[in-house]
């Protein structure tokens, strides 16, 4: 019932041609407080009206894109809207979904519990399958004569959100946790790149094969991240960072700083150790340093050594 209601209240937004400011405060008007957006499935009822036409319905979309900025939505709720649609012949519409992702795809975040975090997670894994399946659509389309330009140019979009979207470590970071949460969902993944493999040789121009290539590699990277990165920190181990820092804090709390930064990049320099690397070591010995710090005074040294005397130089490196 509640669905309905949306519905009805939605397009008698669209019917009075309410603006979208006017359209969020009547719409809070109309539900209950505490009732979540997320729950009554807005951005997919925004999403399934506006996409009824052979074109979007502006204005729709033009709500659905203030719910965004307005956070009424979340964009796991809006990228599961978007995972849905699947009528690719209607090139307006999929170019509408995807500058709507162009909204939120380069920041995405959850604030909420762990079943949120995880709902982000498969809403991701959820519009990777679409795009890839949106992909393999043009692909198929550019052996059609006359659709080769139209095609060439509505790949060419959704390359480029793919390479957007998957050039983000903590992106595929999510998709991995998405693949170990529902293993049967990767099959599909793997599917929609046999067939964009398939369809590679059908791609005259080099850009757009490059850029199809280089998805292809990324989404097949994302089954090892685990594995690459475990060898690595595995690999990895700066001791003298350790018995630097920790003689700091238990020696020399007091000191002025310089001489342990200068100590700490002649080690960098001399044992080669990437930056990441690097900062990571020292947070790593001043939390084994305050952790072995009996109770009492030695902790409060080791607290203030950690969040005041190293906290300041690293975040000066």
């Amino acid at each position: 019932m509640k669905v309905v209601n949306l519905k009805q209240a939605i397009l008698q937004a669209w019917k009075e041609r309410w603006s979208d400011y006017q359209w969020a405060i009547n719409m809070k008007k109309f539900f209950p407080k505490g009732t979540t957006w997320d729950i009554l499935n807005l951005a997919e009822a925004l999403l399934e009206q506006a996409m009824i036409g052979p074109s979007p319905n502006p204005l729709l979309l033009s709500y659905l894109k203030y719910a965004i900025s307005s956070q009424m939505v979340s964009y796991s709720t809006v990228l599961m809207a978007i995972s849905k649609f699947d009528d690719f012949s209607r090139d307006l519409c999929v170019q509408s979904l995807l500058e709507i992702m162009d909204m939120f795809c380069d920041h995405l975040s959850c604030h909420g519990k762990a079943e949120e975090c995880i709902g982000l997670c498969r809403a991701l894994m959820s519009v990777l399958i679409w795009m890839l399946r949106c992909a393999a659509f043009y692909t198929e389309k550019l052996k059609e004569l006359l659709e080769q330009g139209a095609a060439e140019n509505q790949l060419s979009m959704c390359l480029d959100r793919l390479v957007k979207i998957l050039g983000s470590t903590k992106n595929r970071a999510l998709i991995h946790i998405a693949k170990l949460e529902d293993t049967s969902s990767w099959s599909a993944i793997e599917q929609s790149l046999a067939k964009l493999g398939d369809n590679v040789g059908q791609i005259n121009n080099n850009q757009l094969r490059n850029q199809l290539e280089e998805c292809i590699n990324l989404v097949k990277s994302i089954p090892t991240m685990l594995s690459i990165h475990s060898e690595q920190l595995n690999k990895t181990g700066f001791p003298t960072i350790h018995a630097v820092v920790l003689l700091e804090g238990t020696m020399n709390l007091t000191g002025e700083p310089q001489p342990l930064v200068e100590q700490l990049m002649m080690v960098k320099r001399m044992q080669r150790i990437p930056s990441p690397l690097f900062i990571l070591e020292i947070w790593k010995a001043c939390f084994v340093g305050l952790i072995e710090s009996p109770e009492g005074t030695e902790e409060l040294k080791w607290t203030a050594f950690t969040f005041l005397k190293v906290s300041l130089n690293v975040r000066e490196r």
